[in-house]
C-alpha cells in the first residue's frame, strides 16, 4: 500500500493559536493540492508547548479548543494529525484546576478518530518528562494517571487509531515525543501498541528543543524501534523559539522518516519550515527510497546554526532591530559582534569600545580592527574619568551614624574599583547608548564565567540576552574559528584576538601584553565545571577527589591527559583550587545566575530554568572531608 504523507514541520509561535493554525491551514491547502492522504503536524502545534502558567487561563484553553475545531473541520479528503491541548471540563487535575491532556488528534472528513477503542476521541501522552526544562506534570494529566484513575493497566489503553482511506485501512500507533524515549520508564508505549494490535505505521509528534548531539541519539533509538517492530516510524518536530523565562530554546525540527528496517529515508532540514511530501510504501519492509544520511548535530557548525537561529528569532519576537555590543578586543565580545552582525546586518550593530587606563593599546587596536572587518558602526567612549569620579565620590562622602553621631568614610578597595569599571561600562554607557540608538545591549558572558560568577553583577553580566552563555570557553574559541572560516570566509575576528591571553583588563595584574590574564585555566576548568552542571549524575567535589585519587580524573572529565599534574604539583594545590571554585559555583555565583539575562540553550543543561538552583550555603559531603584528610595526610580525632 502506497500512502502519500505530508510532514508539516512548522515554526510554532508559543501562546498564539491564531497564528499557528494559519500556518497549518496553508500547509493543509498545499497538501490537498498535491493529493496527499495524511498530513502530520507537531506536538502542541496549536498552542505551543513552553507556555509557563498560561496553561492556567481557561479563556486561553477555550481558544485552543476552538482553533483546533477549525482544523478538524478542514479534514475533508485528508487525514490531519496534530497536537493540541485537550480539556475535560468535567474533571480536574491533582491541583484542582480543570483536567488538561497533552493530546494527539487525528481527524478525517470532519470527524475525530480513535474513540472506538479509547476513553476519548484522541490520544494522550503516556510518559511526561519531568526533568530539564520540562514541566509537564505541573499542567497535564498523563495516560498513566488516567489508567490509575480508571483502575486499568495502562498498557491496555495503548491502542492504535484506525484510518480508513479510499485505498485501504491503516492501523496507526500515535505517540507523543517522550513516549518514544522509554529507556528509563517501566511503560513502553510502542511495544504495548504493537502487542495489542497489528500496526502499519507509528507516528511520533514532538516538540523537542535543540540540544547538541540529541538528534544523533534520537536516530539510534528510533531506528532501533522501527527495526525491532518492523514498522515504519515518522517523527515530526517543530521549529521556532520558545522559552520558560530564564532559558531560551531553539527547536530544530529535523523531522525524520524511518522505514521498517530502521533506515532513515527522508528528513527535513534543521531550523527550516517545510512541508515535505513523501510516498511511503507500507506493503513491504523495504522503502522505495534509498537510505539517506541526516546532518550531524554534534559539530561546531550545528552550534552556530542554533545560536544564529535563536538570536534571529528572539530579536524578531521582541521587535528588536538594533543592538549595541560592548567590545574589549577579547574573544567573547568579538564572537558576539560577528554573529549579531550576520543576523541583523552590520548597519544595525553598534560596537562600543570603553577603555580605561588598564586597557592595552593591543586590545584597543583589536577592537577597532574587528569593527573595521565587520563594517559595523563603531565608537570609543573612555571610562577612566567617570570611574575616578565615582571612586572619589565614594571615598570623600561622609557617612554619619545617626545613633551615635559618629562620622566616617568608606575606602574603595582595588577589587571594588575593578567592579566599578565593569558596572560603569554596562549600567551607564551601554544602557544609555542602547536607549539613544533605539536598541538593546548584549550580554557576552560565556558558561565558564557564569559557572563561578567570574563577572560583575549589573556589569558585564547585564544585557537583554546571554547568547553565548551556554558555551564553554573552548567552544567560544572553536566557534570563532568557524565563523571566520565557514561563515565569513575571511578573518573578521582578528587572529590576534584568538591568540591573545584572555583577560578582563581591570587592573595591571591582568596586563595582556605581559601575558597576564584570567585566573581560570580553561583547558581544565571548563571540563571541571561541566561535570558540575551538565553530567546527568552531577559531579561534586567528592566525585572529583575519588577520580583524582584513582588517577582517572582527566578521563572522567574529558580534558587533556596530563593537565592536572601540569597545573597542580601537590594534592594540597589541587584541593585548594577545587574548593575555591566549588565555593563560588554553589555560593555567590548562584545569586548572580538568578539575576542573569535569559540564556540561549544549546547544551544538555543550560543555566536558568533548565538547571534549577536554590541559594544555599556551601556544603562538602562527609566522605569528601574524609578523602581530603587522607590525601593531605591529616589525622582526625
Amino acid at each position: 500500500m502506497l500512502v502519500k504523507i505530508a510532514l508539516g514541520q512548522m515554526e510554532i509561535t508559543p501562546g498564539r493559536p491564531d497564528l499557528n493554525t494559519q500556518t497549518m491551514h496553508k500547509m493543509i491547502d498545499q497538501a490537498l493540492s498535491d493529493k496527499t492522504s495524511i498530513i502530520i503536524f507537531p506536538e502542541m502545534a496549536v498552542p505551543g508547548y513552553l507556555l509557563g502558567d498560561l496553561w492556567e487561563q481557561e479563556a486561553f484553553l477555550r481558544d485552543c479548543e476552538e482553533f483546533g475545531r477549525l482544523i478538524i473541520e478542514s479534514s475533508t479528503d485528508i487525514c490531519i494529525m496534530f497536537g493540541n491541548i485537550a480539556v475535560d471540563w468535567e474533571k480536574h487535575n491533582n491541583d484542582g484546576r480543570v483536567r488538561k491532556y497533552n493530546a494527539f488528534f487525528a481527524a478525517y472528513n470532519g470527524q475525530l478518530l480513535g474513540g472506538d477503542n479509547f476513553p476519548y476521541p484522541y490520544r494522550i501522552k503516556t510518559l511526561q518528562p519531568n526533568y530539564r526544562e520540562f514541566d509537564d506534570t505541573r499542567h497535564f494529566y498523563s495516560l498513566r494517571q488516567l489508567a490509575a484513575e480508571l483502575n486499568v493497566n495502562v498498557e491496555t489503553l495503548l491502542q492504535p487509531v484506525q484510518l480508513n482511506l479510499p485505498t485501504g485501512s491503516l492501523n496507526i500507533g500515535c505517540i507523543l515525543c517522550e513516549d518514544g524515549w522509554t529507556d528509563d520508564y517501566p511503560v513502553k508505549p510502542i511495544a504495548a501498541i504493537r502487542k495489542n494490535s497489528p500496526v502499519d505505521l507509528f507516528i511520533n509528534i514532538s516538540s523537542s528543543p535543540y540540544t547538541l548531539g540529541k538528534n544523533n541519539k534520537r536516530n539510534r533509538i528510533f531506528s532501533k524501534q522501527a527495526r525491532e517492530t518492523q514498522v515504519p516510524l515518522i517523527y515530526v518536530n517543530t521549529t521556532g523559539l520558545q522559552n520558560n523565562g530564564k532559558t531560551v530554546y531553539t527547536f530544530d525540527g529535523v523531522s525524520t522518516v524511518y522505514n521498517g528496517n530502521g533506515d532513515i529515508t527522508h528528513y527535513c532540514e534543521p531550523f527550516s519550515d517545510e512541508l515535505k511530501i513523501i510516498d511511503l510504501d507500507l506493503s513491504r519492509q523495504a522503502a522505495l527510497t534509498a537510505p539517506v544520511i541526516p546532518p550531524n548535530d554534534q559539530d561546531i557548525g550545528s552550534i552556530y546554526q542554533a545560536i544564529h537561529y535563536g538570536i534571529a528569532r528572539f530579536t524578531h519576537s521582541l521587535g528588536i532591530k538594533k543592538v549595541v555590543v560592548g567590545i574589549s578586543g577579547g574573544i567573547d565580545s568579538a564572537l558576539a559582534a560577528a554573529i549579531y552582525a550576520k543576523v541583523l546586518g552590520p548597519e544595525n550593530v553598534l560596537l562600543v569600545n570603553m577603555p580605561s587606563t588598564y586597557n592595552s593599546q593591543t586590545t584597543k587596536d583589536l577592537a577597532y580592527q574587528l569593527a573595521e572587518n565587520l563594517k559595523c558602526l563603531y565608537t570609543v567612549i573612555p571610562i577612566q574619568e567617570i570611574v575616578d569620579c565615582t571612586i572619589q565620590q565614594i571615598n570623600t562622602s561622609q557617612i554619619k551614624d545617626l545613633a551615635t553621631n559618629e562620622v566616617f568614610q568608606l575606602s574603595v578597595s582595588p577589587f571594588t574599583a575593578e567592579n566599578i569599571q565593569a558596572r560603569d561600562r554596562s549600567s551607564r554607557i551601554l544602557a544609555g547608548v542602547a536607549a539613544a540608538f533605539g536598541g538593546v545591549f548584549t550580554c557576552n558572558a560565556n558558561k565558564s564565567e557564569l559557572s563561578v560568577g567570574y563577572s560583575t553583577l549589573y556589569g558585564d553580566q547585564a544585557g537583554f540576552l546571554a547568547a553565548l552563555a551556554d558555551l564553554w570557553k573552548h567552544q567560544v574559541y572553536d566557534l570563532s574559528r568557524y565563523v571566520n572560516e565557514q561563515i565569513y570566509g575571511r578573518e573578521v575576528i582578528p587572529q590576534a584576538t584568538i591568540d591573545i591571553v584572555p583577560s578582563a583588563e581591570l587592573s595591571f595584574d591582568q596586563a595582556v601584553d605581559e601575558g597576564k590574564g584570567d585566573p581560570l585555566h580553561y583547558p581544565y576548568h571548563d571540563y571541571l565545571f561541566r561535570a558540575f552542571v551538565e553530567y546527568w549524575r552531577k559531579a561534586t567535589p567528592e566525585d572529583i577527589l575519588i577520580w583524582y585519587k584513582q588517577d582517572v580524573l582527566e578521563q572522567k572529565l574529558g580534558c587533556r591527559p596530563g593537565i592536572v599534574r601540569q597545573l597542580f604539583t601537590t594534592p594540597a594545590e589541587f584541593i585548594a583550587d577545587l574548593e575555591k571554585w566549588w565555593k563560588l559555583y554553589t555560593g555567590m555565583a548562584v545569586a548572580k545566575r538568578i539575576q542573569a539575562p535569559p540564556v540561549l540553550a544549546v547544551s544538555r543543561r543550560a543555566y536558568g530554568f533548565d538547571h534549577r538552583e536554590s541559594q544555599n550555603s556551601v556544603y562538602f559531603t562527609a566522605n569528601y572531608l574524609k578523602l581530603k584528610d587522607e590525601l593531605l595526610g591529616n589525622k582526625r580525632e
